[in-house]
């Protein structure tokens, strides 16, 4: 029997299509994620500030089974919008939830701080998420570019000793496999923390000390309160990818599992600054045990929050890890 095919990014993942809106001048953007015939859907919420929507109609007692979209999106709550177009560009193409008289897309999504980035007067709008929408319908598969686009544009990590000990960061991604199961994941890195290697233990970026060498955050935050950041202006979203065959509930504990790569890559994490989510779509191709599907989600959205750090490019003021 011949191996499975190697996937490389998430957009070649079957019935997987993503994108990115980016306002390079704004300092912020959005990524779609989009599985037009619907997924099985989850999500698990860990930080104390989240901005999100179609949370809770992921819970596996609620009646609604599909999942045709998640956008992760900067702007803050402002940028909640995008969904919007996201649904309208959906429905335009005849996909979404049947109710009789028209298709409902569903469409969950989660925001991040980056308003004091780039233009905090400008944010992903509608039209936003309708053009990434439809560039990731359109697209044929192509690897996704990660680092200063779509919701990592403005992304930003490090910020417990105020703005100007912090670094860039951005959008990352990862895949990985076990025989034909295939997880993925993208993070917009936001963190108000460090950000390691979860692999090796390295630290990748965060809070640059006086002589521009990487502080440690926690002992920053042990010594004193002086520089805490501005309340609810960080977080760190993503969404998995699966081809797995999940329920509800499975999707759920999957996103909950996968809620620890966080603890590995970003220290501290879950903190009351950030709105920490992470989404799962499961495209239901490949019968696989929970426990192994949530390991190795767990495994993939570490990583692609260490590529977030890895691949972002200094910017709007801040240094970026392959800039030290």
């Amino acid at each position: 029997m011949p191996s499975p095919r190697k996937i490389e990014s998430v957009t070649q993942i079957p019935e997987i299509y993503v994108a990115h809106a980016t306002n390079v001048g704004a300092g912020t953007g959005c990524t779609v994620i989009v599985c037009p015939n619907g997924a099985t859907g989850g999500v698990d919420v860990r930080g104390g500030a989240p901005a999100t929507r179609e949370t809770d109609l992921l819970r596996p007692e609620e009646t609604v089974e599909v999942l045709h979209a998640v956008v992760l999106s900067g702007g803050s709550a402002f940028g909640l919008a995008a969904s919007c177009g996201v649904a309208e560009e959906l429905e335009q193409r005849g996909f979404g939830l049947d109710v009789g008289v028209a298709r409902v897309p569903i469409v969950s999504g989660a925001c991040l701080f980056d308003l004091a980035c780039g233009d905090a007067r400008i944010r992903p709008t509608q039209e936003d998420g309708r053009l990434a929408c439809a560039a990731a319908l359109d697209s044929n598969g192509a690897p996704l570019e990660r680092g200063n686009v779509g919701a990592g544009c403005g992304c930003t990590v490090g910020k417990l000793a105020g703005p100007e000990h912090a670094m860039k960061s951005g959008l990352g991604e990862d895949v990985e496999q076990a025989g034909e199961l295939v997880c993925g994941a993208l993070a917009a890195v936001n963190a108000c923390g460090d950000v390691r290697d979860p692999d090796t233990g390295e630290k990748i970026a965060g809070v640059r000390a006086q002589d521009g060498s990487l502080a440690n955050t926690v002992e920053v935050l042990l010594g004193g309160f002086a520089h805490m950041p501005l309340a609810r202006t960080n977080t760190t979203i993503s969404c998995v990818v699966t081809n797995a065959r999940l329920s509800k509930a499975q999707a759920t504990k999957v996103a909950q599992m996968a809620a620890d790569a966080y603890a590995h890559a970003i220290t501290p994490t879950h903190t009351t600054n950030d709105g920490d989510t992470v989404f799962v779509m499961a495209t239901g191709e490949v019968d696989a045990p929970v426990d192994v599907v949530g390991s190795l989600a767990t495994r993939a959205l570490g990583r692609a929050i260490a590529d977030g750090a890895r691949s972002a490019t200094s910017a709007y003021g801040y240094v970026a890890a392959r800039d030290l």
